[in-house]
């Protein structure tokens, strides 16, 4: 059997149980929040004074907070790139209403409601210049993305296993300052965001623990390969007008890391913590190219936590257009 072939039945068994698989890790529209649950109401008499008291809970918020909140917003808003990137790994029939498919296509529907909700809430802000925002929303869509995963589901499972751990912390993270900066609103706006991220990461973690099961050493080395490239960010592309492809990210993560956002050690314990939770130390049954590969992850946080205490040089100061 191919090694494509392999994987192809290893996403053919677990799609299966995909009805028992989103009925663990995903919500009903019905009972979900939306939108709508977390914004002003426009057909109450209370609208404008509710819109009021938002724009003023706002005006405390700091630049760098505002730059990663919009940098959030836009990662979000890019949804049709990480649909369409995952209808299109192995395994993965978009012309199958069941299966793999079913799972991307209501992920995608909880995922939608951040961008939503989010950029509402900065339209009603008055602190966003929303034209330019949404420039930048356009580029990163059109620019699309590059992980490195290919079309492999293996390494497409790592990287979503990194990637929602780390939506969760940034989303976390952004929630305690707003509270910090006396907006309860926003606070509540991007834990719920948060606690969606947390059940997304869960799952997806938990389909490289059934692939481990059944095909460690693929598996172990796909886990391998991800790391050695590093897990980029999905808006590793991100621009603002005038610039070239990827020219906002850096001053982006600059901002995040010098709130605390989202950090290299955060990065660092991201990995610590799937080496613990996928049990890589003890995986049994591997050839000898994944116990070289296991070797290589187990000592690969010690020397990113090493990187990560140096901490960072002083960036370079950068205008966001976003704000105003």
């Amino acid at each position: 059997m191919s090694l494509n072939n392999t994987r192809l039945e290893v996403m053919k068994f677990l799609g299966q149980k995909i009805d028992d698989i989103i009925a663990e890790f995903l919500k009903s529209p019905e009972t979900n929040w939306q939108p709508a649950d977390l914004l002003p109401d426009s057909s109450r008499e209370t609208f404008t004074t509710e819109i009021k008291e938002l724009q003023a809970q706002c005006k405390a918020l700091p630049y760098d907070y505002l730059a990663v909140l919009v940098g959030d917003v836009i990662t979000e808003e890019a949804l049709p790139t990480y649909e369409t990137w995952l209808m299109d790994v192995e395994g993965i029939d978009r012309m199958e209403p069941q299966g793999w498919s079913k799972w991307v296509r209501m992920w995608t529907a909880e995922e939608n409601r951040h961008g939503d909700l989010l950029n509402k809430y900065l339209y009603l802000s008055g602190r966003i210049d929303m034209r330019q925002m949404e420039i930048s929303t356009q580029y990163l869509i059109a620019d699309g993305m590059e992980i490195g995963a290919a079309r492999d589901p293996y390494r497409n499972f790592v990287y979503t296993s990194f990637q929602e751990m780390a939506t969760n912390i940034s989303h976390r993270r952004t929630a305690t300052l707003a509270k910090k900066h006396g907006n309860d609103q926003l606070s509540k706006i991007c834990g719920v965001i948060a606690a969606d991220e947390a059940r997304h990461a869960k799952a997806y973690r938990s389909f490289v623990t059934k692939i481990f099961e059944i095909d460690p050493s693929e598996m172990m080395l796909a886990f391998e390969d991800m790391m050695r490239k590093k897990i980029v960010m999905p808006a590793n592309f991100l621009r603002q007008s005038g610039e070239s492809i990827g020219a906002t990210f850096s001053h982006f993560s600059d901002a995040a890391q010098r709130l605390g956002v989202y950090t290299s050690l955060d990065y660092t314990q991201i990995l610590e913590s799937l080496v613990k939770e996928w049990d890589i130390g003890n995986i049994g049954n591997i050839n000898s190219a994944a116990e070289k590969a296991r070797d290589y992850l187990m000592a690969l946080p010690a020397r990113f936590r090493r990187v990560a205490e140096r901490g960072l040089k002083t960036p370079i100061e950068y205008e966001f257009n976003w704000i105003k």
